[in-house]
């Protein structure tokens, strides 16, 4: 019980986020439910028991006041990786996060931004034969051009949910805009 995450919604039922996907821990869920911030959408079959009370761990709940999203997503390096497919822009070589770096396509070094027309993802032997060139001095061409993405990109590009990972009261909240199978 010690592990069980809430995932937390907005007032209008859709996740705060989804890279990364929005969740507090079971313990300020409960706080925000006894402060009535949240309202209680649904339980784990666990308890949490007090001397004089015992309740059922949230799973999901829902702000009560709608938080307007930010309009462009965060510049992260994990969402770097997902705007560039968890693939080095270089070689096309596709890694999870761990195996990836991000490379500044001007270095900073020549006046280059860290911003997200000037950072892509790169593995570490790419990013290492290009060093401290440009991709053109370096003669390794960019598969795709750096751009800032949407939030509803990286939402298409986030990968598939493992099912077995999340709890199953969250499935109908997490892909409540997938489409339907006809």
């Amino acid at each position: 019980m010690l592990d069980l995450q809430t995932l937390v919604l907005n007032a209008d039922y859709r996740p705060l986020s989804y890279n990364p996907l929005s969740l507090w821990s079971w313990k300020d869920a409960f706080t925000a439910l006894f402060l009535d911030r949240v309202t209680l959408v649904a339980s784990y079959d666990v308890e949490a028991r007090s001397p004089s009370r015992s309740l059922r761990v949230p799973s999901v709940v829902a702000l009560k006041s709608y938080v307007a999203m930010a309009r462009s997503p965060a510049f992260t390096r994990y969402n770097i990786y997902l705007r560039d497919t968890f693939s080095c822009q270089y070689c096309g070589l596709r890694l999870p996060s761990g195996g990836l770096t991000f490379d500044h396509v001007v270095p900073r070094s020549r006046g280059g931004q860290s911003s997200w027309e000037n950072v892509v993802a790169a593995c570490s032997p790419c990013n290492l034969r290009k060093a401290n060139r440009t991709p053109e001095e370096a003669e390794m061409p960019l598969l795709n051009e750096p751009r800032r993405p949407s939030r509803h990109e990286l939402h298409r590009r986030q990968p598939e949910f493992d099912h077995r990972q999340y709890h199953h009261t969250w499935v109908d909240y997490l892909y409540w805009d997938s489409e339907l199978e006809t």
